[in-house]
């Protein structure tokens, strides 16, 4: 790949972005590339001309990991690469650290970088638009009363429940929502996508890992609370009603570099997974070790 031409940012509406911006601005005007800021669905800080995703080589994402999805959906469209710029927290999605940013750069221009597809949800409905998610779509209640789910895989009944609605992931969606809701992690290579049911009243419906070949039907109804639909974090309708969910493997492109942490050590370091209790008092009283050694977020200052 040759040089980039232009670069396009997308930033976090209120987190302190400055100096990963200024190495970004520096950087381009250096190398002669045009800095445009790129239309995403998030809140976003004004820090350049608006640009057209699509005219762009790389879309440049500052933030965390919400900013980056909004950036990917961005970049899913317009078929572009985006590098997420964790500042000032550890991200899932993000590739580099804001003070790495500059030595990015150089690798991506340089062609010193790995492509990473991403899967998405194809999310058809009975009314309205097609949809697609690229960490979850959630149908969850939006008042009193229970949202009633009927779910299908290819044709045949997995379960009926009803509670405050479901969740259905891809593997990198399946650290976010889904996760904190009980369901299990999938590596991101993983050929499936995942379906976790919401405080069930009652019965027996497990986390549900989905093969890719397989398309999962969704037909809701809620209490007189009403139902709502939440895209990616955000919401998109108050129509519920019946989908049928695909995943689609490469949707989009994040940049990659050799070396780069795994992403379950991200979870570690983040603290998202954390060891048993037993085991870390195993090791405190092996002789001569330092306590908090080799613990995600805790060394020996406690840092």
């Amino acid at each position: 790949m040759s040089s980039p031409v232009r670069i396009g940012v997308v930033v976090h509406p209120s987190r302190a972005i400055e100096r990963p911006l200024r190495t970004l601005r520096e950087w381009t005007e250096a190398a002669s590339v045009d800095l445009v800021q790129v239309p995403a669905p998030c809140y976003q800080q004004q820090v350049a001309e608006q640009g057209d995703p699509g005219e762009c080589d790389l879309i440049v994402s500052i933030g965390g990991d919400g900013t980056t999805l909004a950036a990917i959906r961005a970049g899913a469209g317009a078929d572009r690469p985006v590098l997420g710029v964790a500042c000032g927290s550890l991200g899932v999605l993000t590739t580099v650290v804001a003070d790495d940013l500059g030595p990015a750069l150089e690798r991506f221009s340089e062609g010193d970088w790995n492509p990473h597809p991403l899967p998405a949800l194809d999310i058809a409905r009975d009314q309205g638009e097609p949809l697609f998610a690229l960490n979850d779509i959630s149908i969850v209640r939006s008042g009193e009363g229970q949202v009633r789910v009927r779910a299908q895989i290819d044709g045949i009944t997995y379960a009926r429940f009803a509670g405050d609605g479901c969740i259905v992931s891809t593997p990198v969606g399946s650290s976010a929502y889904a996760f904190a809701a009980g369901g299990p992690l999938l590596m991101h290579q993983a050929p499936a996508f995942l379906l976790t049911p919401l405080s069930v009243h009652g019965g027996c419906c497990p986390p549900l890992v989905i093969g890719a070949g397989s398309q999962l039907e969704l037909e809701t109804t809620a209490g007189h609370g009403g139902a709502r639909v939440e895209l990616d974090g955000q919401v998109e309708d108050r129509h519920t009603g019946l989908l049928k969910i695909s995943l689609r493997e490469a949707a989009a492109t994040v940049v990659a570099f050799s070396g780069q942490e795994p992403f379950i050590s991200r979870l570690r370091e983040r603290r998202v997974i954390i060891d048993s209790p037993r085991i870390l008092a195993d090791e405190d009283r092996r002789p001569g070790a330092d306590p908090g050694e080799g613990r995600p977020g805790r060394g020996p200052s406690g840092e």
